[in-house]
């Protein structure tokens, strides 16, 4: 596999856990700032059509927390023109392995990703 592509924000406490154990497996990545350095009006449609809305909104951040009723509600139905417009509301970190797009960190998220570096 071609190295990952982590997506997310540099003080991001979940893209920091996910980077220190991407170096600690040895697996190849590089790093991109979801707000400085990424095109959103192109990848976040790729990112909806890959995992739905469900997942790549994220509702536990303080931005969600503090949307009016009618702004979440208009997430709902235009996701990708809010995540577009506020970026911190997508749910980090986006890593895309090939075709392969997975979002949030866990040891499984890891698991996956070693497993389909060992094919």
């Amino acid at each position: 596999m071609a190295g990952l592509t982590v997506y997310g924000l540099k003080n991001c406490d979940s893209c920091k856990k996910a980077m220190k154990a991407l170096d600690e497996a040895g697996l190849a990545h590089r790093f991109v700032d979801i707000r400085e350095e990424v095109d959103r009006v192109v990848k976040v449609p790729d990112w909806l059509d890959a995992v739905g809305a469900k997942a790549l909104v994220n509702t536990r951040s303080t931005t969600w927390r503090n949307m009016s009723d009618e702004d979440r509600a208009i997430a709902e139905d235009d996701p990708a023109g809010v995540l577009i417009a506020h970026p911190t509301l997508i749910k980090r970190p986006v890593i895309e392995a090939g075709t392969v797009v997975s979002v949030g960190w866990s040891a499984s998220t890891l698991a996956s990703l070693t497993a389909s570096a060992a094919e």
